[in-house]
């Protein structure tokens, strides 16, 4: 039997560089001819792609292709001096300005993006959802639903609510939040009047908030969360003595005014009359 090894030759050997084709530098700088001359800059390198396949490099002065390189790919056919054009492309350097690779709409949606009139489509295998008969906070729904079919058709998986639970806790309406940092350590949302905890698991973290006057009032809090607006917080106005200001008066500012007397009144000229009846 012979040798079984491997047919082909080793990669050294095929990237082996063509001089021929290495040297046709203008030939290659020629073929670039969808933009004007002063667009394509100095050659950069040649590099050997295959037998007698050289792919020249050139530099891009186009504006906003800052990094970007020419590539121009010759070959020639066996002992032939004549050197042919392959491809001619614009590719990215390694310190190319490149666009943001492509995300999927559904990936790229942030909180706040859903406009009036705006559809979500929600995917059939969302990992946030399970069918409605397989989970619930209580058993006894589980066991009748499972047999009547009834409820919702899908709702939140436990990965789906252990994820929207850490959401909540790490944003603004957790107990790291600025308004719950600054309020006082006995101001929680688990001891206020106003706190509405929600079902299920839930129930032991968060709630909503109902008070008119607080910044989340209608939104989810969790019960660690605080804010100045409190039930409990309760303030009694000090009693703060008055100081009675002295009286003035102004002697030098005295008018004389005129009475009338009226009929029947008594002069000052006459005797006064005694006690008791005569």
């Amino acid at each position: 039997m012979g040798n079984n090894g491997p047919v082909t030759r080793p990669a050294s050997t095929r990237a082996r560089l063509d001089q021929v084709c290495a040297a046709a530098v203008e030939v290659a700088r020629a073929a670039i001819t969808d933009v004007d001359p002063a667009d394509v800059g100095d050659h950069l390198q040649a590099v050997a792609e295959g037998d007698r396949l050289v792919t020249h490099y050139f530099e891009c002065r186009l504006a906003g292709y800052r990094g970007w390189r020419w590539a121009v790919t010759v070959t020639r056919v066996p002992r032939s001096r004549t050197v042919t054009i392959c491809e001619t492309v614009l590719l990215p350097g390694a310190d190319a300005m490149l666009a943001p690779g492509w995300v999927p709409w559904q990936e790229r949606l942030k909180p706040g993006d859903l406009g009036p009139g705006d559809l979500l489509v929600t995917p059939a295998d969302d990992d946030r959802l399970a069918p409605g008969y397989l989970l619930s906070d209580d058993p006894a729904v589980e066991e009748t639903a499972w047999e009547l079919g009834l409820g919702r058709p899908r709702v939140m998986s436990r990965e789906g609510r252990a994820e929207a639970a850490q959401r909540w806790y790490d944003g603004d309406h957790g107990p790291a939040a600025p308004i719950s940092t600054a309020a006082p350590a006995a101001a929680r949302c688990g001891t206020c009047g106003f706190y509405l905890p929600l079902a299920g698991q839930l129930r032991q973290t968060f709630g909503a908030c109902g008070n008119f006057y607080a910044p989340d009032d209608g939104r989810v809090v969790s019960a660690d969360h605080g804010c100045g607006a409190h039930s409990e917080t309760l303030t009694e106005t000090p009693e703060t003595p008055v100081d009675e200001l002295p009286t003035i008066y102004d002697d030098s500012a005295v008018e004389a005014v005129t009475v009338s007397r009226a009929p029947g009144s008594v002069e000052s000229a006459e005797p006064a009359e005694p006690y008791g009846h005569p």
